[in-house]
């Protein structure tokens, strides 16, 4: 029988450049894009409100990750919880938001690269970008995760110097004027599908869970301490920003040097400079949501749920294949999409969808098994019941105001996004239902339960 075990490799630093890196990206574009929605102060509120989401969810999602360290992550968790086929569903959640937030990030890299090198077209940048990551990933873990940490600290070190460049030139009126929150309620809703961008992608970081040398104590750490590192990014992002005026005119993909360049003019060094360092935090999210992706992938199909090629490993303990197929679907839409802003809005939808059905996991598996070991125990019901609440009114968002408006550039053809949804799902309940459990490892492998001795102890 082939290999199915990943190295153990990570410490706590390890996870908290993995965690941070994945979402570092979310400061130096996407989120501009709730500007037009809800105002200065309108994407303000609906950052608030997502901070307190994730601020809650991570809490929770720390209690499961560290009961049940696996590189399946919530598909592992639902599985548990609801059995085989939520287990598929909620994975499939997860690649989705997985597989169309690296083309996102691609095509804001190659916009950034093309601000830099305009000689150099922001396809050829994006696409390039992209298939030299897949290729790094291939190296093993253990270097993809130090290469994850040098570029996040650097895209640290680019906010604080933005920070510290843009205070000076920060106008109140820029922020607080008629146009702040002239969407009012409304505006904010519709704002809070790019306030996610600030921090999607950040529970990516328990899909290296077995990687981890001691994740009963490490993953708490490495959450945590990433979590409280993004609130603070965030703060100064948007308060900066908006006070350059960057709330004013049509969003870009490279927000950050467009504000400084507005505030000290376009021949100065220091949008060059940020834009250069942006490209680190651009990087580090690629790179960090590739591993994401991958370890997703081989879970999927360690498990049974996807086919057996995508669980197989080469011999640096990388799952290639996993690597290699969502990142050719991965490329072909990074190459045909004009704007990120599609591919944003439909990685945040399965974003939530994963965060929604992990919160009924976790109550579920509560009642279902008080006994389990969990070495980080949630303030319940309170905790995960707030990060429920909020993901609902993140999931009615994203479906009023982005899902059900938008349509995706795709090879010259504009496709509504609720339709590439409904086909995507649609497809998997399909392939569910031909291939059903024949495939399905039983929960006592995929777990290593001593007390689990068939599929159906757990799952009545």
């Amino acid at each position: 029988m082939a290999d199915t075990h990943l190295k153990k490799a990570l410490k706590p630093i390890h996870l908290w450049g993995i965690s941070v890196g994945m979402v570092i990206s979310g400061q130096y574009f996407g989120w501009n894009y709730g500007f037009e929605q809800g105002g200065t102060l309108g994407l303000a509120v609906a950052a608030l409100i997502i901070t307190v989401f994730y601020a809650t969810f991570i809490f929770s999602y720390s209690e499961l990750s560290t009961s049940i360290p696996h590189a399946g992550g919530p598909s592992a968790y639902a599985r548990r919880a609801m059995g085989p086929f939520m287990g598929f569903m909620t994975g499939l959640a997860v690649l989705f938001e997985f597989v169309f937030a690296p083309p996102a990030i691609a095509v804001a890299t190659g916009a950034y690269i093309n601000f830099l090198l305009p000689a150099i077209p922001t396809i050829y940048a994006t696409v390039a970008i992209f298939i030299f990551f897949i290729l790094i990933n291939l190296v093993g873990v253990k270097g993809a995760a130090l290469i994850e940490m040098v570029a996040t600290i650097l895209a640290l070190i680019g906010l604080a110097i933005y920070f510290g460049a843009g205070a000076p030139h920060v106008e109140l009126s820029n922020i607080v004027n008629e146009k702040a929150f002239a969407g009012g309620w409304t505006g904010v809703f519709a704002a809070i599908p790019f306030a996610i961008w600030f921090y999607l992608a950040f529970e990516g970081a328990a899909m290296a869970a077995e990687e981890v040398e001691n994740p009963k104590r490490d993953i708490p750490i490495g959450f945590i301490t990433g979590i409280l590192t993004l609130m603070l990014c965030t703060v100064g992002t948007l308060t900066i920003t908006a006070g350059l005026g960057g709330g004013e005119g049509k969003p870009a993909d490279y927000p950050l040097p467009q504000a400084l360049a507005d505030a000290y003019g376009e021949s100065s060094f220091l949008p060059t400079l940020v834009a250069i360092i942006g490209l680190a935090g651009l990087i580090a999210s690629l790179h960090g949501i590739i591993i994401g992706y991958s370890r997703q992938a081989f879970a999927l199909s360690r498990a049974g749920y996807l086919p057996a090629f995508l669980s197989r490993l080469n011999s640096r303990k990388v799952p290639h294949w996993a690597l290699i197929v969502p990142g050719a679907i991965g490329v072909i839409c990074a190459a045909s999409a004009d704007f990120a802003n599609a591919l944003i809005i439909l990685s945040v939808f399965g974003a939530v969808v994963m965060y929604i059905l992990s919160m009924i996991s976790l109550f579920i598996l509560r009642k279902k098994e008080p006994k389990l070991e969990r070495p980080f125990k949630v303030s319940y019901p309170v905790v995960p019941g707030i990060a429920l609440i909020l993901a609902l009114i993140a999931m009615y968002s994203v479906m009023k105001y982005s899902v059900l408006t938008t349509s995706l550039p795709f090879l010259g053809f504009n496709i509504p996004l609720i339709v590439v949804i409904l086909l995507f799902f649609g497809l998997a309940a399909v392939y569910y239902a031909v291939q059903g459990n024949s495939r399905l490892r039983p929960l006592s492998e995929e777990f290593g339960l001593m007390d689990v001795l068939e599929e159906g102890n757990v799952n009545k």
